[in-house]
């Protein structure tokens, strides 16, 4: 049983997605640079074509500055050549100024023809330090701001940032009705209060479940006291094999190369290198066994050469299913994945346990997709 009220409780499967490697992320040997793996345009397409051919509904495309590319013309070059499933573009807010990202996401919305869906960040902008309760004000009003681009004839707001009186949305309306899906993760106060009054799904990083299950319950009562129910999303990093064995082997061998100098280096290049999320994935190794392990199948060896997401699910295939099984009784509806090399383990998820799970786009599910466009069939008989 859900652990909270969830939005898409009554929905029959979850929004299964994997990861593009914009920043400089994909490696063979954690901490070992690999020419061919480098944040490249071909690589990262050829990442994305793959997800969706094998039948993700969805693919995260992160933001950073330091290292990789940009978000938002990977996801408008991938956009003719994707067919099936969603692309969940990130956007730091207050990057653009609102009504004009407004109006570029409402594009890429067309050219995805409703496919869009948008993850809200708060980080740092480059070479900027600003307080937290500013960097989330600023996001409150941005997103203030596109919704009223995507849903009113002007915008007319007055904020502690922005100010923008009498100014027309014509032709900033999106694709989809009311505008792409918000996901959204934050561990602070000001966080939680953001998502629980605008944002559509929660995201949340991998800790024991017990520990995700608090933190969907602060949520929900954030989200309760605007008269709204959110969903609940994970993202983990995937190791799956044949027999736990042989995942567990592989766990070891991504880090048995990685110098810890290497993996702070790495850590602490990115912009959300010093927030309390990832303070938190950081406390995880902490209280990890000596493989690394703060669950049976839950290993946080891959957190010592990354900022943000830094544990895996590791193990077979049946362990791992029964795990997306239980995460889903939780409440959770929406799973982002990803594994080193990212090509290789998208295949090997693909193939292995994608086929066992019943799929959905949360978006076509809540109608934000106009009704005339319908949902492209995959598979035999299992909707993904």
């Amino acid at each position: 049983m859900s652990v909270v009220p969830v939005k898409g409780a009554d929905i029959e499967g979850a929004e299964v997605a994997w990861f593009a490697p914009l920043c400089s992320d994909d490696f063979r040997v954690l901490g070992v640079p690999d020419g061919q793996l480098r944040s490249s345009w071909s690589n990262t397409r050829d990442i994305a074509l793959r997800a969706d051919q094998l039948g993700f509904r969805n693919i995260l495309c992160p933001s950073s500055y330091q290292v990789g590319q940009d978000t938002l013309s990977f996801v408008a070059a991938m956009a003719p050549q994707i067919k099936n499933m969603n692309m969940l573009g990130a956007i730091r807010c207050g990057e653009m100024q609102p009504a004009m990202l407004a109006r570029t996401v409402a594009t890429l919305d067309h050219m995805l023809e409703g496919r869009l869906t948008l993850n809200v960040i708060s980080s740092d902008f480059p070479g900027e330090t600003a307080d937290s309760a500013y960097r989330y004000r600023r996001s409150w009003e941005v997103v203030e701001i596109l919704k009223q681009a995507w849903t009113q004839d002007t915008i007319n707001y007055e904020g502690q940032i922005y100010n923008i009186k009498g100014l027309s949305t014509d032709p900033v309306r999106p694709y989809q009705t009311g505008g792409p899906l918000l996901y959204f993760g934050g561990y602070s106060p000001d966080a939680l209060a953001l998502c629980g009054a605008h944002c559509d799904t929660y995201l949340m990083w991998p800790e024991p479940k017990e520990v995700l299950a608090q933190r969907m319950r602060d949520v929900h009562a954030q989200a309760a006291q605007h008269g709204r129910v959110l969903d609940y999303g994970l993202r983990v990093h995937m190791i799956v094999r044949d027999t736990e064995a042989e995942a567990r082997e592989y766990a070891r061998e991504l880090v048995s190369q990685l110098d810890d100098d290497k993996g702070r280096e790495i850590r602490q290049r990115a912009l959300d290198a010093k927030s309390l999320g990832v303070s938190l994935q950081s406390a995880n190794r902490e209280i990890a066994d000596e493989e690394g392990y703060i669950e049976p199948h839950l290993w946080t060896g891959v957190g010592r050469a990354r900022s943000g997401c830094g544990a895996a699910l590791v193990g077979s295939v049946d362990q791992v299913l029964s795990e997306i099984h239980d995460y889903m009784k939780m409440g959770i509806r929406a799973f982002i994945f990803s594994g080193y090399p990212h090509l290789q383990e998208c295949e090997m998820f693909g193939t292995k346990v994608l086929p066992h799970l019943r799929t959905v786009s949360l978006a076509q599910e809540y109608g934000r997709v106009p009704a005339q466009t319908p949902a492209t069939p995959l598979g035999n008989g299992v909707r993904r």
